[in-house]
């Protein structure tokens, strides 16, 4: 009689639970590193706009605004609450422009002449759950910068709190903006700005 290579029933059901177990234990790392990775290119997309709104009002002399924006892929994108459905924040999208009248707020025309020009566009982030204001200037919704690279309002000067109730905290991170413009991270979830004098 001639004897049958291969698995038997019982064999292959312990592998499968090996399988399971291991898995079971690598899932929750890998989706940490999946938020973690996902926390990162958010919140240096966000720095990265900041800086160039920054750096190109020293350079025109005043006049550039970084804001929310309820629909910052429209033609007509205009600074907006950014709260939308369920008030998450800065996760709605922001603009980047040129502010040629002064008034804060994006003028849409037809007329390239009265048309203040978007620099970058930042489109919803659905990869997120909220980035929202937790500091002293918990209303900024935009950054105005004058030509010495400052904050113009005071009131906007602020920290951000990136990630909501999906993200552990360690994972979140608090990025502060100071009274001089400049932006930081100030490190996970638990972390706080402190003094803006910066």
């Amino acid at each position: 009689m001639q004897r049958l290579k291969g698995f038997t029933l019982i064999e292959l059901l312990v592998v499968l639970a090996i399988l399971a177990i291991l898995v079971t234990i690598a899932a929750p790392s890998f989706v940490q590193q999946i938020q973690s990775s996902t926390m990162t290119s958010n919140v240096n997309t966000f720095l990265a706009d900041l800086r160039f709104t920054r750096s190109e009002a020293v350079r025109r002399g005043g006049g550039i605004v970084m804001c929310r924006s309820d629909a910052p892929e429209a033609a007509a994108a205009s600074c907006g609450s950014g709260d939308g459905p369920g008030g998450n924040g800065w996760v709605s999208g922001w603009i980047v422009f040129h502010d040629k009248d002064g008034d804060g707020d994006r003028d849409y025309s037809n007329d390239p002449a009265m048309d203040e020009t978007i620099f970058r566009v930042q489109s919803p982030i659905t990869s997120m759950d909220s980035i929202l204001e937790t500091g002293g200037g918990s209303s900024s919704t935009k950054f105005v910068f004058t030509a010495t690279g400052r904050l113009l309002n005071l009131n906007s000067a602020t920290s951000l709190q990136f990630g909501g109730p999906k993200y552990a905290n360690t994972v979140q991170r608090v990025l502060c903006v100071s009274l001089g413009g400049r932006a930081r991270i100030a490190g996970d979830g638990l972390s706080s700005c402190g003094s803006n004098s910066q």
